[in-house]
């Protein structure tokens, strides 16, 4: 059974051509929103937290700092509305997923960029 699901997955499912990221990389996110009739693209732009799952079920979380409050928001690698994806930064990082990341502030909260 779950071959069968991971042969629909491979064969119907579109494949989208992103760039390589991981955890502490900058990156901006192009996304469509609908709003009744209209259409509009907007951008979130946010260090990557971690990368889960894999496959078509992959997904991202991205964190940003509004103001004084912190967003995230979790990406799914194949949604539809999804348009591109921009790596701003790479970051250089120690682990897979930076959860600590979440509580610090000010200049602890600055990841150093990997060069090449």
């Amino acid at each position: 059974m779950n071959s069968l699901v991971k042969f629909v997955q491979d064969e119907f499912v579109e494949k989208k051509e992103i760039p390589q990221f991981g955890a502490g990389d900058t990156i901006t996110v192009y996304y469509e929103i609908r709003e009744g009739e209209k259409k509009r693209t907007q951008f979130f732009k946010g260090v990557v937290l971690q990368r889960k799952g894999s496959g078509t079920s992959e997904t991202f979380t991205i964190r940003k700092m509004s103001g004084t409050i912190g967003v995230e928001r979790i990406f799914p690698i194949n949604l539809p509305a999804l348009q591109k994806i921009e790596v701003n930064k790479k970051g250089k990082v120690r682990r897979a997923r930076i959860f600590y990341f979440r509580g610090l502030t000010g200049k602890k909260a600055r990841i150093k960029e990997r060069r090449g």
